[in-house]
């Protein structure tokens, strides 16, 4: 790129031309037809005028340009103000709002709880109006907010909501010129057929339909919304100073967490380039497991602010009516994504940190040897490498709680995310989704309603503090992990399945016992020969737990393709 703008620039100086010189260029040339012949009575003033014309001419054209500069940065500045207005003015009044109804409760109001909630609700749709208002980064933030339920109130995550299908979308005039910024031509040279209108918009970007020029190749075409260059170090700015701002005035409730991680991932999802070499590293891994139905669309070519990609269409994972329609087995999806993601944590491919139900698809695909479907993973931007002796340590961590072995939990919290004893119990039900009691019994065991009804009740009684201390504490991969699980776990709620969660906490002690296992070889090689008696007695104790759970995995698929397979029997018979 270097080299081509050097060239460029050399070329285009070696075009320019003084002046005088160009003027002297221009300049007609004595004929018949031209300016020889004097009209009479009239003097020739043109030599004499030439170079006060050229100097009005120079002197409008930098004075139009310094004006248009001028009016452009003027325009900029009065955006940025009203950006940033509109953020202070929702934050301060959201404070006093808050602090009103607080004060309800230092004087024994008894009306204080719906007091509490009809604040949440005023100051949430404060806060949207904001968010809508400024677009940008703002509304991706909001996404972020509506899932966490766990840790906000119900009045600002179900008023966000909307935002999960409110994204803007840029015009085709943007788009166009953003690919001559960016590659030096306009959108025809790149493709025979751009759709105009995008089939799928986003937060931060949006996608179109395009036909590959020359080889007719359908390809989707991801595009960056250009509005986000001008804002997002200002909206970055205004994130980080509002989560500051409530610390503040609310210490209890330490939230910057938030605004550090979006810093920190921000640049990372901006660059198309960088997802571009994510998702074809991950695809090459997965390509080489050929029991995961798992499809990534390759990647033609990637800029920073546009990704050129194969076209694969497919459903909502879930979309439950195509599922049925098609025969495609809720439990084994569910099986499926357990796997993927495990994979993703446990084994030799960086973690993809975002797997919300608009970054993966599902399609029917006969032709697979042992499902009949294709998962669809889109949208590589955020991925995160855990380093391997968090992976390890992580492992031992959840063999502890599918065992129940609350000694075993307690020390690799502390060594996963530093967690303290007093903080070990509200921190096992932050990674399970589950009451404490029911981690130290059997966290295998499907969720009760009334074991919701705890959770609830216990997040309302003072553990929502505590939570979001502790999530402000541990580690920034481990908030990412966290957050995959949530989501998953969501993901596999929505499908609805027959099973529960066993076979995915089998999947799960799957992946766990094989790290522990190839820990236990490199340990065993780096410390002389594998035949050695304490070397032997660990090796042999890891792959004997190693094959205790394939085998308990083993069974349980036996289980799962019987019961499957049984009602079809008895359904042909009849």
């Amino acid at each position: 790129m270097r080299g081509l703008r050097n060239a460029a620039t050399s070329s285009l100086k070696s075009q320019r031309t003084h002046p005088r010189r160009l003027w002297q260029h221009c300049k007609p040339q004595k004929s018949v037809s031209s300016y020889s012949v004097k009209a009479p009575g009239t003097p020739r003033k043109w030599t004499r005028n030439r170079h006060v014309i050229w100097a009005a001419a120079a002197s409008g054209s930098i004075g139009l340009g310094i004006l248009t500069s001028v009016q452009d940065e003027l325009k900029h500045g009065l955006k940025a103000v009203q950006r940033s207005s509109r953020v202070l003015t929702a934050l301060i009044l959201n404070i006093k709002d808050y602090h009103a109804v607080l004060q309800l409760n230092d004087e024994g109001k008894d009306d204080l709880q719906a007091e509490l909630q009809a604040c949440h609700q005023r100051c949430a749709d404060r806060t949207l109006r904001v968010l809508e208002q400024n677009g940008s980064i703002f509304i991706k933030l909001g996404q972020h907010l509506s899932s966490m339920n766990y840790l906000l109130p119900l009045e600002w995550t179900r008023t966000f909501i909307p935002l999960q299908d409110k994204c803007p979308v840029s015009s085709i005039e943007t788009i166009e010129q953003m690919f001559v910024d960016d590659t030096g031509q306009p959108i025809a040279s790149h493709f025979d057929h751009f759709d105009r209108e995008p089939i799928g918009a986003a937060s931060l970007a949006q996608v179109h339909l395009a036909t590959m020029k020359d080889t007719g190749t359908k390809v989707a075409v991801k595009v960056q919304h250009p509005a986000l260059q001008e804002w997002v170090p200002l909206d970055l700015a205004l994130t980080r100073f509002t989560f500051s701002t409530l610390k503040y005035f609310f210490p209890e409730y330490d939230l910057e967490w938030l605004s550090n991680e979006m810093e920190l991932s921000l640049p990372q999802e901006l660059d198309f380039a960088v997802e571009g070499e994510n998702a074809l590293t991950t695809k090459r891994h997965f390509d080489a497991i050929k029991d995961v139905p798992l499809v990534i669309p390759d990647v033609l070519w990637g800029r920073k602010r546009i990704l050129v990609m194969e076209y694969i269409a497919g459903h909502r994972t879930d979309d439950i009516a195509y599922l049925d329609s098609n025969g495609i087995d809720r439990d084994e999806v569910s099986a499926a994504m357990a796997r993927i993601f495990n994979e993703m944590i446990f084994g030799e491919t960086p973690l993809h940190c975002d797997p919300h139900g608009g970054n993966i698809a599902i399609r029917r695909n006969d032709r697979r040897r042992t499902h009949n479907f294709d998962l669809i993973l889109y949208d590589h931007g955020l991925y995160r490498d855990i380093p391997v002796q968090l992976k390890r340590d992580y492992a031992k961590l959840w063999l502890a709680v599918i065992d129940a072995d609350e000694q075993g939990m307690r020390k690799y919290a502390r060594l996963v995310a530093g967690i303290t004893e007093e903080q070990f119990p509200l921190f096992a039900s932050a990674i399970t989704g589950r009451d404490y009691k029911a981690v130290t019994m059997s966290v295998v065991s499907t969720r009760s309603e009334k074991e919701k009804e705890v959770i609830s009740g216990a997040l309302g009684e003072g553990m929502l503090q505590q939570l979001v201390k502790l999530l402000g504490q541990v580690p920034r991969i481990i908030l990412l992990i966290l957050k995959t699980n949530d989501l998953t776990r969501s993901l596999d709620e929505s499908l609805q399945t027959r099973d529960g969660p066993v076979r995915n906490f089998l999947i799960l002690a799957h992946y766990c016992s094989r790290t522990v296992l190839q820990e236990q070889v490199e340990l065993s090689r780096s410390q002389g020969s594998v035949f050695w008696p304490r070397n032997l007695l660990h090796l042999l104790t890891a792959w004997m737990s190693y094959a205790r759970v394939e085998a308990k995995l083993l069974c349980y698929e036996w289980y799962v393709s019987l019961r499957r397979t049984v009602p079809t029997f008895l359904v042909a018979r009849t």
